[in-house]
């Protein structure tokens, strides 16, 4: 008969010789129970069994270690710092790093547009909304450029589109234009931002993904909430003076996009 436990015990037949206690450090008592009717039992608890248990349980970390001291490159071009992340990831947050400077170029544009002495927007040059979101995009690639640089990969910057320079539309008119178009930006960068996120998944990168949703996505719903605000509030103005009393909200808030 055998006991499972923590300690392996095992039941036979009592020898009164072996009536004895180990001391505490052997952590193996013997015990004499009378069963009536039968003879005496002693039950012993295995030292070795107990030790087992115990190692199984406890870090060793000069031997664990010894399995990543083998994944250590000794190639100077290689990263030191890179681990668990793939290529997939890599390239992809390179794509978000394309992405973010090509929506910061289009903004730099529209901020041009609006500063042109022919068009005199006066909050949206006075309050610099284009240009501080063309800011705000510009930032964001930097942080994931820091990204890639901490997790090991290499930043690969691409080429850019030239973007278009004139905002103006007949019906719409540039304001209205300019914001529908900044709400299609922010849109899209989201839905890249989640592409981002999805490749973590696949990759199972936590951390990655967790990188994604502290530092954009939240960020990235209130700017399409606020853009969306301004689109609404410039199609009940419409072209003309109204433009004028939104620019002046504009002016009030100081929020880039």
């Amino acid at each position: 008969m055998h006991c499972q436990s923590l300690y392996s015990f095992s039941v036979s037949p009592f020898n009164a010789s072996e009536s004895r206690f180990y001391g505490a450090s052997s952590a193996v008592q013997l015990f004499r129970r009378n069963v009536a009717g039968y003879g005496g039992f002693m039950i012993k608890a295995s030292r070795e069994a107990n030790n087992r248990a115990i190692s199984d349980i406890v870090f060793e970390p000069f031997e664990e270690v010894k399995k990543e001291l083998l994944h250590v490159p000794n190639v100077p071009q290689a990263s030191l710092a890179r681990q668990k992340y793939t290529d997939h990831c890599e390239f992809a947050i390179n794509e978000q790093i394309n992405v973010e400077y090509n929506v910061s170029y289009v903004y730099q544009a529209m901020y041009a547009y609006f500063d042109r002495d022919n068009i005199a927007s006066y909050c949206l040059v006075a309050n610099s909304f284009f240009k501080e979101s063309s800011e705000e995009e510009r930032q964001h690639a930097e942080k994931l450029m820091e990204y890639q640089n901490k997790r090991g990969g290499k930043v690969k910057l691409q080429s850019m589109l030239m973007p278009v320079s004139e905002f103006d539309h007949i019906e719409k008119g540039d304001a209205l234009y300019a914001m529908e178009l900044a709400l299609s930006l922010e849109k899209l960068t989201n839905e890249k931002l989640l592409n981002l996120h999805r490749v973590a998944d696949q990759n199972n990168d936590v951390q990655l993904a967790d990188f994604v949703e502290s530092e954009f996505l939240a960020e990235q719903l209130e700017a399409i909430k606020k853009l969306s605000e301004y689109v609404a509030q410039l199609r009940r103005v419409a072209k003309g003076h109204g433009v004028w009393h939104f620019d002046q909200m504009l002016l009030t808030n100081g929020v880039a996009a």
